[in-house]
């Protein structure tokens, strides 16, 4: 039985343990025990990029922000999805060292993707950008937490709340799409989205793209009307 490696370890700003984890080609980053993302399925993680940055295509200079880098597969993904030379993405990531890794570690999953002249990487909370924005953005991805009711931050759940979503939607140019990943359902949420205003469909999507395909992920498209 190949042994599952550390190869690195880092605490969030806010305290959080993280350890980055190889076992036979595989590579994990864990927190306490509990597996966050991994190598091997990611899928889910591409498709909601591929949901969120289509509809965008047809426009001259698409503006889309990431929350997360986490291994890169969902900011990569969006790069691919949007492959114009005048499209930006700038992804929010909270833990700087997950960028240091995605560079000496994780290079070779998505390779080129942080040489890419069109990304910008911040190591900043999603939620300052978000606020910074006068309505600029056409596209949000937020691959932040395992789902609106899983933070892995104190300071996520203002992400999710009524009041969070309003100010994405002020950060949303007309038409704009929130897309939100989540390891599960979440009725609750749905309903949260359309009071704060958005037309939202709740999609369940494969969770990999190999292995297990009958194991789904949820997926939240909420589109900003346009007015």
């Amino acid at each position: 039985m190949k042994p599952y490696i550390k190869i690195a370890e880092t605490k969030t700003p806010e305290g959080e343990s993280l350890e980055l984890i190889e076992h036979d080609g595989t590579f994990m980053i864990c927190s306490n025990g509990e597996q966050l993302m991994t190598s091997y399925s990611h899928g889910s993680e591409e498709t909601l990029a591929e949901l969120a940055c289509s509809p965008f295509k047809p426009v001259n200079q698409p503006k889309i922000l990431v929350g997360g880098l986490g291994m890169g597969y969902t900011l990569a993904a969006a790069t691919r999805a949007l492959p114009g030379k005048k499209v930006s993405f700038t992804c929010a990531e909270l833990t700087s060292t997950i960028v240091e890794w995605n560079k000496n570690h994780l290079s070779h999953l998505n390779p080129g993707l942080l040489d890419d002249e069109r990304v910008k990487v911040e190591i900043q909370p999603v939620q300052k950008l978000i606020r910074q924005s006068n309505g600029d953005y056409h596209a949000i991805l937020l691959d932040v937490d395992n789902g609106p009711s899983a933070f892995h931050g104190k300071n996520n759940d203002n992400l999710y709340s009524i009041k969070g979503l309003r100010e994405i939607q002020s950060a949303l140019k007309g038409g704009g799409i929130l897309a939100v990943w989540s390891a599960r359902s979440d009725k609750a949420f749905t309903k949260t989205l359309k009071k704060a205003g958005f037309d939202v469909s709740e999609n369940a999507v494969s969770a990999a793209h190999k292995g297990k395909k009958n194991r789904t992920h949820t997926i939240w498209l909420a589109r900003k009307k346009s007015y």
